[in-house]
């Protein structure tokens, strides 16, 4: 069968996308299993994506990994899901030096366990000098959070005297947030058939284009990437603008 990928419009191709990964649990509950054994096919629908990403020349994926909120889930499960994320690390590095993927991370990282933050730390650096698609792990991330803290920052350099009130906009806001030099994703992808923001990328994803499925993460691969890519080519996408307006 013909890849939707190869149905794309390479001057329509969204330069950020993101991805809320919902229903691991779900879907290992409908297997029969632990919420972990969701957790770790999931890996998999990451790999492809990733890949998906590669191919159709995205340069910037954020992947809602684990929130600040997750915290909150039993510790067996936690410690299994920060176990999952060395494994995953170690076994991925090779594959995304390979595929030339830089890697980042967003979010309370001082949170993070240390073996974790010390893995983590290390596969950025690895991949620091590759030139292809950007990935983006949210960990630890909570967007009022991120929203608190930047605000924090401007006012303690309003009192040093570094900052004065009139230099404060939206375009200066977003230099003190964890995506400062990233552009805003154009399009959000959630999975599992939820309608919910999940206090994800709240500043940023102002103007994005908003996709939802009902299928659970462990089952999305790139095709389903590509099929959102296509959704998102067939809008038109106005900033407030009119029809007539875009069209001069």
């Amino acid at each position: 069968m013909d890849s939707i990928k190869n149905k794309l419009d390479i001057q329509k191709m969204p330069e950020h996308i993101a991805i809320i990964m919902d229903g691991n649990g779900r879907w290992a509950e409908k297997h029969g299993k632990a919420r972990i054994f969701g957790h770790e096919n999931g890996v998999e629908a990451v790999r492809s994506v990733v890949e998906g990403a590669g191919e159709a020349g995205i340069k910037h994926l954020t992947l809602y990994a684990f929130s600040t909120e997750n915290w909150e889930r039993p510790k067996s499960e936690v410690d299994a899901l920060m176990e999952l994320l060395v494994h995953s690390i170690e076994n991925e590095s090779e594959l995304l030096m390979e595929k030339n993927v830089r890697l980042s991370a967003i979010g309370n990282l001082a949170k993070m366990p240390l073996g974790v933050k010390e893995k983590l730390d290390g596969c950025i650096e690895m991949l620091r000098k590759n030139t292809g698609l950007n990935l983006i792990l949210a960990l630890s991330y909570s967007s009022k959070w991120e929203i608190t803290e930047a605000v924090k920052r401007i006012v303690n350099e309003a009192l040093e005297g570094k900052l004065q009130p009139e230099m404060i906009n939206d375009t200066l806001f977003g230099q003190y947030l964890n995506t400062a030099g990233i552009p805003d994703p154009e399009l959000l992808i959630r999975t599992s058939g939820e309608y919910r923001i999940s206090n994800f990328l709240l500043w940023q994803i102002a103007y994005t284009e908003f996709y939802f499925t009902d299928k659970l993460w462990p089952d999305f691969r790139k095709e389903d990437l590509f099929e959102a890519i296509a959704d998102f080519q067939c809008r038109e996408r106005r900033f407030g603008k009119t029809s007539e307006q875009l069209s001069m």
